[in-house]
């Protein structure tokens, strides 16, 4: 791209609020809420969970099937994992035995870590379940000959479904953290239950259930305990019935002739018993006093939910027609530009909705079945950093916070694999883990996860980012960070037979050399981690002594290797031949989430970096591989290649009516990878940051030749709005600090001074 500007320059506009943008990009401000895109629609009910809409707080989740006539809403909460031996399991105690396994790699022993383990089979972390359904099973007396419609509103979270005079609708408040569910007709003759039998529920579990008739309605509660475990859950359904009468029913509670039902409903996880009744006093605590408690309930929400959602919109100027489509037609339209506007809200959405307590597991917040592929687990080794890879440049930084909560939660466990596994001071993150427990012992030969010591810089990354975003450093992650530089000054100890240092054993997630074993020396990944965590602990503790040892650490560790190929090794040490074919780009960490690779201050690395993903193959067509392949080649300005991953994706039939994903093409296995990832793939392919560069449009594909997102942040403090044309782009940038920054396009580079609290609006000439 090319930017004009009157005097020569690449500057149009410069002004304060008031600056002028062009005609052809103005625009009335952010897409309406209540356009198509930000929200979806169906004609008929679920018939599979995974189609059922979604709906979540970070705490409790919702998945809504919307039949008038078996209205069934499954509910569950992130702490609910399942005991399976996990929550007893402790990391390997192998620092005794690590000099001799870094002897055995440094003499040429390449297989010397198959054997570096405690002997232990194969222990996945704490599966991830559903709680129970609750379900409301009767027909309306008037209205079933019209017409059904089920929808789910992203601005606020609402799920709704209508037939005739019948309405149902649900949200999850992240005010009140309850499950609200509310259904009215003219008149309503209901069985209201709340059922455990849900796909893959053990048999050994101990269930109880209550019903007891209240004031205006009726009390519902489940206990279930776990097999062989003292861990149990508890959940509490408030019904508040208007009209009619209630009556004890041989499975829960009858309505037969009201006009109105309200449910209000919450998960506790716990040992022991759990006081029922004061639960229950806390769900009618939540009633306001007056004639409407859900719209009252709502509104409470809103305030948080909708502020969230709309603070960043994409509008690719598609078809009104396409636009009013249902999901399941969108979905076959894989070019639409209406497709990818409704993919792009539906991520954010979900992203938001499933960050609470707990940033997304593998499925989100969401599972209907029991045996939740790879347990549902917080897999930190690419999946939960794709997921959260858009967080603070779509202005989310409740998933920030949510990710900040469970790492400053586990951080005890963190320290404890640093000490046993590797006889260190400071952290190491897992692999794997449950949302309990953060120590690291989910391991096998073939996948040695508890070798893997990149992981801490990984997962902090996304919070070094919002501080960025914010100007301003949180002193938990700088705490964090130092003990991550910690364990590198206590791990980066041995060097090579030329005296260079290296990293002894390393692991390049979940890869292996074509002539090796998986635990190696010198993966990319891991000297990239070190670099950068080693650097930004230092920035984050200035003029201490031990920033100065960190940065003299880092200076010292060995450079990436070019392979005879020209592309980036992921090994660097020479002797170790790349293996293409795999999902995982680990090797290209510095390029992504990282800006130590990249086209403008390592043109030569850059360049063995886009050899290295040229060379990539899909493997097994996982989603997470296509995404992460297009967030590198938008950082090393390749379209045509961001297009070609997205085109994978939307190819491959990986949405569900839900606009949730899966992991694998045609719907198999239900899994948040691609929905989440994707606003973040839309985002760096249209304005990239650092704390000192702007980058507009580096890798647009040529499928969406016009649009607008607004609200964008950037790691430099200001905020931003992008409109582009085939012919040409406006970018509004509202800068909260004082900055000098380096303005990168198609035609190069220029500096651009901001100054707080003054708008400044760069207009760029034909693309």
């Amino acid at each position: 791209m090319r930017a004009e500007a009157a005097s020569g320059g690449e500057v149009l506009a410069t002004a304060g609020s008031g600056a002028a943008v062009p005609e052809a990009h103005r625009s009335a401000g952010p897409a309406p809420a209540t356009a198509p895109h930000h929200g979806t629609w169906e004609p008929a009910p679920a018939a599979r969970w995974e189609d059922a809409y979604l709906s979540g707080n970070g705490h409790h989740g919702a998945l809504v099937f919307g039949d008038p006539d078996d209205d069934r809403v499954i509910v569950t909460h992130h702490t609910l994992v399942r005991p399976n031996g996990g929550e007893r399991a402790r990391p390997p105690r192998l620092a005794a035995e690590l000099p001799a396994l870094q002897d055995r790699l440094l003499a040429g022993d390449r297989a010397a870590a198959e054997s570096f383990t405690d002997g232990r089979p194969l222990q996945w972390v704490q599966p991830f379940h559903p709680a129970f359904r609750t379900r409301l099973r009767g027909r309306s007396a008037a209205g079933a000959e019209h017409g059904y419609r089920r929808s789910v509103d992203f601005t606020s979270g609402e799920v709704s479904a209508h037939r005739g005079d019948r309405r149902s609708r649900v949200f999850v408040s992240r005010a009140d953290d309850v499950i609200v569910q509310h259904v009215t007709a003219s008149e309503l003759t209901l069985d209201l239950t709340l059922e455990h039998q849900l796909p893959g529920a053990p048999a050994g579990l101990a269930v109880g259930h209550g019903a007891f008739l209240t004031p205006g309605g009726a009390l519902l509660n489940i206990r279930v305990r776990y097999p062989g475990s003292d861990r149990a859950y508890t959940g509490v359904t408030l019904a508040l019935v208007t009209g009619g009468t209630t009556r004890l029913a041989p499975t829960g509670v009858r309505l037969t002739g009201a006009t109105e039902v309200l449910l209000l409903t919450r998960v506790r996880r716990h040992t022991g018993e759990l006081d029922v009744a004061a639960q229950t006093r806390a769900l009618q605590a939540l009633l306001p006093d007056d004639r409407q408690p859900y719209d009252t309930l709502l509104d409470r929400h809103l305030a948080h939910h909708r502020t969230a959602y709309t603070r960043v919109t994409l509008d690719l100027r598609a078809d009104p027609t396409e636009r009013a489509l249902p999901g399941t037609e969108l979905l076959k339209r894989t070019r639409s530009p209406a497709l990818l506007e409704r993919l792009f809200a539906a991520g954010r959405y979900h992203l938001l909705s499933a960050s609470g307590l707990l940033p997304p597991r593998l499925t989100g917040l969401w599972t209907g079945d029991w045996n939740t592929a790879w347990s549902g687990a917080f897999t930190n080794d690419a999946n939960l950093n794709l997921q959260t890879a858009s967080a603070a440049s779509t202005a989310l930084p409740e998933v920030t916070d949510a990710l900040a909560s469970l790492i400053h939660r586990q951080l005890g466990d963190w320290r404890e694999n640093a000490r046993v596994v590797f006889g260190a001071r400071g952290v190491v993150a897992p692999a794997h883990s449950d949302g309990e427990s953060g120590l690291s012992y989910h391991f096998s030969r073939e996948y040695p996860l508890h070798l893997w010591t990149a992981g801490a810089d990984w997962l902090l990354k996304p919070l070094v980012d919002h501080d960025e975003t914010r100007g301003a450093r949180d002193p938990r992650t700088a705490a964090a960070l130092a003990e991550v530089a910690l364990f590198y000054e206590d791990f980066i100890t041995r060097t090579d037979q030329d005296g260079r240092l290296v990293l002894v054993p390393s692991y390049s997630p979940e890869n292996r050399p074509a002539n090796g074993s998986w635990g190696a020396i010198n993966a990319a990944m891991d000297l990239s981690a070190a670099r950068h965590a080693l650097r930004t602990a230092a920035d984050y503790h200035p003029g201490t002594p031990e920033a100065g040892r960190w940065r003299a650490l880092a200076d010292r560790l060995p450079p990436h290797r070019v392979n005879s190929e020209g592309a980036l090794a992921e090994w660097a040490s020479p002797g170790l031949d790349d293996s293409y074919d795999h999902r995982h780009l680990s090797h290209l960490y510095g390029v992504w989430p990282l800006d130590e690779i990249n086209p403008y201050d390592t043109p030569q690395l850059g360049r063995a970096a886009h050899r290295a993903l040229r060379l990539r193959g899909a493997e097994n067509d996982s989603a997470h591989g296509h995404l992460h392949h297009a967030l590198v080649a938008a950082r090393l300005r390749d379209g045509e290649r961001v297009a070609h991953a997205l085109g994978q994706v939307l190819d491959g039939d990986f949405f569900h009516a839900s606009l949730m994903s899966a992991h694998y093409p045609d719907r198999e296995v239900y899994n948040a990878d691609a929905a989440h990832t994707l606003p973040g793939v839309l985002v760096e392919a249209l304005v990239q940051s650092t704390p000192d560069r702007l980058v507009l449009l580096p890798a647009l594909p040529e499928a969406y030749p016009e649009g607008r997102l607004t609200g964008v942040r950037t790691r430099f403090g200001a905020e931003l709005d992008l409109t582009w044309t085939p012919d040409s782009a406006v970018a509004v940038l509202r800068p909260a600090r004082t900055h000098r920054v380096e303005l990168r396009t198609s035609s190069g580079a220029q500096p651009l001074e901001l100054v707080a609290g003054e708008d400044r609006v760069l207009t760029l000439g034909a693309r």
